[in-house]
């Protein structure tokens, strides 16, 4: 797979929400700025010499197909960028559908497919007093999604749930009911610690 690093996620995540084409402007106005200029500069040369990026005549950058290639791609299936996305870095749900720009269902559907078969992980995590399902990829997943820039998409076997993945699938319900609960914040604290130390029991 063409690596990407997270910074250069994001500069291609603005391209992509600039229509293709940002300018000095629309980095000032993103996230980007508390990198600085030099860090900047480095990553947009750096993009631009692995052709992810074009310089235009006023100064302005613009993504190449080559780019588009890796994650927003019609012709890459959408469990492949999922993938592909989180080898950059894990994310929540609602960072999957943002950089990727797919239905909320899709990407939950295809989770719940990747999930089943090891491929993904999801582990939930405290955030500003709220916990939030994160998902990363775990080692089978990374061989699966390098297998196919040599052997194409068609060929990845998703396997139906095993005993595990069924325990897994149980505790997460749980979790996810006590988030939703009307319990108080200490009480569900409490219970979604002892859920993730049997997970941690159980090896899994």
């Amino acid at each position: 797979m063409r690596k990407l690093g997270t910074i250069d996620l994001e500069i291609l995540d603005l391209a992509m929400k600039a229509n293709g084409t940002f300018n000095e402007n629309n980095l000032e106005k993103s996230e980007l700025k508390r990198l600085g200029i030099g860090k900047i500069l480095d990553s947009l040369a750096s993009l631009k010499d692995r052709k992810f990026l074009s310089l235009n005549s006023d100064g302005s950058f613009s993504i190449t197909n080559l780019a588009k290639e890796i994650l927003w791609s019609n012709n890459t299936p959408t469990w492949a960028k999922i993938l592909r996305l989180l080898q950059i870095k894990s994310c929540s749900i609602k960072q999957i559908v943002d950089i990727l720009a797919i239905r909320e269902d899709e990407i939950l559907e295809n989770l719940e497919k990747l999930r089943k078969s090891q491929f993904v992980l999801m582990s939930p995590q405290r955030q500003e007093d709220k916990i939030i399902k994160i998902y990363e990829i775990m080692y089978e997943g990374i061989e699966e999604i390098d297998k196919t820039e040599e052997h194409g998409f068609e060929n990845t076997v998703f396997s139906g749930p095993t005993h595990e993945i069924e325990i897994i699938s149980i505790i997460d319900e749980i979790s996810k009911n006590i988030q939703d609960s009307k319990l108080e914040q200490s009480e569900k604290q409490s219970i979604l610690e002892k859920l993730s130390k049997l997970k941690n029991k159980l090896e899994i």
